[in-house]
């Protein structure tokens, strides 16, 4: 028995109602090309490790009609994967697949600095139909290259991993959709993956109203040289956490490269602070493929201090991003929310109980 949804994005009225709406809706199938399930299984997860939560296991989905095959059709999706962020990696991923018309072409490819079998088991587990792989990806490649940001979040080995996507995915993916773990996807996944690059390495919502002087030093634009970096470009900031990316362009045009000569000159003469960000500025600003705002609802952690609580944006919305200090999960058990985290909590699938729940 097949399922299918054609999701579409929520308008800003009425998105927690259809968020709570949407997450109490089950299928009875299974993402598996080869098994069928007749009914949904929701269990408590044992604890592999201290460090791990307890998840439930999700919901099962499975692909529409029209949805082709997953190797032909796949829609190739990278994330990290950290423990002190899997909370919100399991939401993200649960979200996507809720969303998705066919959750089966779905194929994550996750990064991490250490494999480690209890995180490992902990995905299986959660979504046992899940395609997915783990990569890991070497902290030392630079250790020696990061400077010391306004947060200690930022400076971690993984935060940089995206980096060097195109050099750790198998060679035969082209494209790739990057995530960041602290977002909900509300809309089909297939629209944003079916984004024209043209001859762009890299697709993102671009914010040309924001100051983009100051994601910079006076150090940097009082030197004639650096500043003169954008000299024929009208550089815009883009937020990292939600890219579309050309590997094979990457890859043949060295940008790997490009980002890692620009953080060889941050740790010479202080030129930034914020972590990953501005040298993906420094080389991309100005020359990406740009996409609707929708993509990217970004900020709602608030501030890299604070972590505030902001309001949603106008206008319509797609995804959901918790970039900033704060994060759903952590304010939620504080019993401090922001109002914004209200639209996350439908998708998380940590449980503290050990109730175990049939269906």
């Amino acid at each position: 028995m097949a399922f299918q949804r054609t999701p579409s994005p929520f308008p800003l009225p009425g998105l927690l109602s259809l968020s709570l709406l949407l997450l109490t809706t089950t299928t009875t199938t299974t993402t598996s090309l080869t098994t069928t399930t007749t009914g949904i299984r929701l269990s408590i997860i044992r604890k592999p490790a201290p460090n791990v939560p307890i998840f439930r296991e999700a919901p099962a989905f499975r692909n529409g009609d029209p949805c082709g095959s997953p190797a032909s059709d796949a829609i190739h999706v990278s994330m990290t994967l950290d423990a002190n962020y899997l909370r919100g990696t399991m939401a993200a991923v649960l979200s996507i697949l809720q969303h998705s018309t066919c959750p089966e072409n779905v194929m994550f490819h996750f990064l991490c600095t250490r494999l480690e079998p209890e995180i490992h088991s902990s995905i299986k587990a959660t979504f046992p139909y899940l395609n997915f792989r783990v990569y890991r990806f070497d902290p030392n490649r630079v250790r020696g290259k990061i400077s010391k940001s306004i947060r200690q979040a930022l400076d971690q080995p993984l935060n940089y991993a995206r980096i060097y996507l195109a050099d750790i995915i198998p060679v035969e993916v082209k494209r790739v959709i990057y995530l960041d773990s602290d977002i909900v996807m509300v809309d089909d996944i297939a629209k944003l993956w079916g984004v024209d690059l043209g001859d762009k390495v890299l697709a993102a919502p671009e914010y040309c109203h924001a100051n983009f002087t100051r994601y910079f030093t006076d150090s940097f634009w009082s030197d004639p040289e650096l500043a003169g970096t954008f000299g024929n470009r009208e550089p815009c900031y883009f937020n990292t956490g939600v890219m579309v990316v050309d590997v094979d362009k990457w890859r043949q045009g060295g940008y790997t490269q490009k980002v890692e000569d620009w953080m060889v000159v941050q740790k010479q003469k202080r030129i930034y602070h914020l972590g990953s960000l501005p040298p993906f500025l420094l080389v991309l600003a100005g020359n990406i493929k740009a996409i609707d705002h929708r993509w990217n609802q970004h900020g709602l952690g608030g501030d890299n201090i604070e972590g505030k609580c902001r309001s949603l944006h106008p206008g319509p919305i797609s995804l959901l991003h918790w970039s900033g200090k704060g994060k759903p999960w952590l304010r939620l058990d504080s019993r401090k929310p922001c109002t914004v985290d209200h639209l996350w909590a439908p998708y998380d699938l940590y449980r503290s109980s050990k109730h175990t729940f049939e269906e």
